[in-house]
């Protein structure tokens, strides 16, 4: 590797989310972030980008598989076009993926509180505000996690897509659960109304389902396909959904 490639790799890095050079040498680059856990290791041969993800969550590997080339050593991407799209999708997940985003919400709750009086501990005012926060750090992990994409349409338009929880806030038995970046899915807000109030949900292969309330009318008007799905979904989901399935899908 020269120092034209090395330079090239360390500024795509930098662009699509790796900020910072851990290490870098004759033979590979490190690139690393303030911004979440995950540190990467490029390496170069011919025109074919190499990547080896040498620190993250254990999670990172099994989403990144899903659209990226994997091989015993890592991942491989043809072109600084590919890479940048590898480093961008593992700084997204990296951000999103349990427990990142709680670290997060823990410190600005943190962050917060210190500006209010004592008395303000312990009460509807601190609730308050660890909802506030909590629900922000939820919306973003999930822009991160779904690409800013709604789970089931692709539409890919930030300000007409919610952050659904399939176990809502209030049923969380703690933060980690209300965080957890696979309680839920990034919906558009028509979806999102419907799975709120238990009117659609998806089964355990990410099919859609309607609840009978909705007629075939009321489905065309809606466009409701049944051959709708989501676009992924991992294990780490189908606890989420089993839940609101049971609790809350209206299946009259």
């Amino acid at each position: 590797m020269n120092p034209l490639q090395r330079s090239l790799i360390e500024k795509t890095g930098h662009d699509f989310g790796f900020e910072y050079v851990f290490s870098s040498d004759d033979g590979s680059v490190t690139l690393a972030s303030a911004r979440h856990p995950t540190h990467v290791q490029v390496f170069l041969e011919g025109d074919v980008y190499h990547v080896a993800v040498v620190q993250g969550s254990e999670l990172l590997l099994s989403e990144l598989v899903r659209d990226f080339r994997a091989g015993e050593d890592g991942f491989s991407c043809l072109g600084l076009e590919q890479l940048a799209d590898f480093l961008a999708r593992a700084a997204s997940l990296g951000r999103a993926l349990p427990n990142t985003a709680q670290l997060k919400f823990e410190q600005r709750v943190s962050d917060e509180l210190a500006t209010l009086p004592d008395a303000a501990r312990g009460t509807e005012v601190e609730r308050m505000v660890r909802q506030r926060v909590g629900q922000d750090a939820f919306r973003q992990a999930m822009l991160d996690y779904w690409g800013s994409a709604c789970a089931v349409t692709g539409i890919a338009i930030p300000e007409i897509l919610r952050a659904s929880h399939a176990k809502p806030w209030a049923e969380c038995l703690s933060d980690a659960e209300r965080l957890d970046v696979f309680n839920g899915f990034l919906l558009s807000a028509n979806l999102d109304a419907l799975f709120d109030r238990g009117l659609i949900s998806f089964d355990s292969l990410g099919g859609l389902l309607v609840s009978g309330q909705i007629n075939d009318e009321e489905k065309r008007r809606l466009r409701l396909d049944c051959q709708m799905s989501l676009r992924w979904l991992a294990e780490e989901h189908l606890s989420y959904l089993a839940w609101h399935r049971h609790n809350l899908f209206d299946k009259s």
